[in-house]
């Protein structure tokens, strides 16, 4: 029995649901080869950095003005600017360089942080090539003067400037923490996102006890984090005028099953292909495509959101009604 696998995202065609997610896997040609030769399905380039963009032009600019106040002999040690290569634009050739080594779609990732900023970059980046944009909207809400409608507001203007600027379709990576996700979800959807990738993994940092300093942490994921992905893509699934894709937590082909069945329309890995290469696409698809044929599924298109709350037999499932019960079912041997 053979089963069609195929997917759409973001209005793209894919051959199946496993994306590569934006990391330092998806930051050079060499390893988005590996990538595709892996058998992935579309990728998401590392993410564009409008704060590195800024550090790196003051850097050439104070370069550039030092380098005047110096004799000829001494400026001969100095880069000529015409061949300075900054973060940007190197990002814009490994873009275009996408483009042409590869026959997968190729997303761009973009970490903005003034209006401007994010919609000037999106118009270079579709310039550049790429099949769709996707907002890496990383904004901690720490200002205790500001209100969650103000930050609400602040992700729709985003999405509608950007969205406005570009013709190839964008999609928004969003954090878990809205106070009304279901709401919100849709409110980006109508700013002009035509799909949202659930969920944004915020950084924590830490504190280091011997050198009492506070440090970044990064922490890869785990399968236990699938959960709140699977929930909110269930809830979501039918009732939003976007495409849902889930981010966070997927490592086995029963994490991709799940989030299937709950309604992504595509899963985009990045901790798993990080820990175990790219030859992990092959045997998450091929445990795909196995469960399907022993469950006498068609499609990929058939069995997705089967099990949505919209769709699955004990709606109240995904919400609070079995609270109590999941609390009552732990067992420990000190309880």
């Amino acid at each position: 029995m053979k089963v069609d696998l195929r997917t759409r995202w973001l209005g793209l065609e894919l051959a199946h649901t496993i994306v590569a997610a934006a990391s330092p896997l998806t930051g050079s040609i060499d390893s988005l080869e590996r990538l595709q030769d892996g058998g992935v399905a579309a990728v998401v380039l590392k993410s564009l950095f409008e704060e590195q963009i800024e550090h790196e032009e003051m850097a050439a600019h104070n370069l550039m003005l030092y380098g005047a106040e110096l004799s000829p002999e001494a400026r001969g040690f100095f880069p000529e600017m015409q061949n300075w290569r900054t973060g940007p634009e190197q990002y814009l050739e490994l873009l275009a360089a996408a483009k042409r080594v590869l026959r997968v779609p190729v997303i761009a990732s973009l970490n903005g942080h003034t209006p401007g900023g994010w919609t000037s970059w999106a118009r270079q980046l579709e310039q550049a090539g790429a099949d769709a944009i996707e907002l890496n909207v990383y904004f901690l809400a720490a200002s205790i003067d500001d209100s969650s409608a103000d930050v609400e507001q602040r992700y729709i203007d985003l999405v509608a400037s950007v969205t406005q600027q570009v013709k190839i379709p964008v999609a928004v990576k969003v954090a878990p923490y809205f106070s009304a996700m279901a709401n919100m979800a849709a409110r980006l959807a109508r700013a002009g996102a035509k799909g949202l990738v659930l969920f944004n993994r915020f950084l924590q940092p830490d504190i280091m006890l011997d050198e009492l300093e506070v440090a970044p942490h990064m922490m890869l994921s785990s399968s236990d984090e699938l959960r709140l992905a699977l929930r909110w893509i269930a809830i979501l699934r039918g009732r939003i005028g976007a495409g849902l894709a889930a981010t966070g937590g997927a490592h086995t082909s029963d994490d991709v099953l799940k989030l299937l069945l709950a309604g992504a329309d595509c899963v985009m890995l990045a901790s798993s292909l990080l820990q175990r290469g790219p030859g992990h696409i092959g045997a998450l698809v091929r445990g795909l495509q196995a469960w399907m044929i022993e469950r006498e599924y068609d499609s990929v298109e058939q069995m997705k959101g089967s099990l949505s709350q919209q769709s699955c037999p004990d709606p109240d499932a995904f919400e609070r009604a079995h609270y109590m019960k999941a609390l009552y079912s732990y067992t420990s041997a000190y309880v």
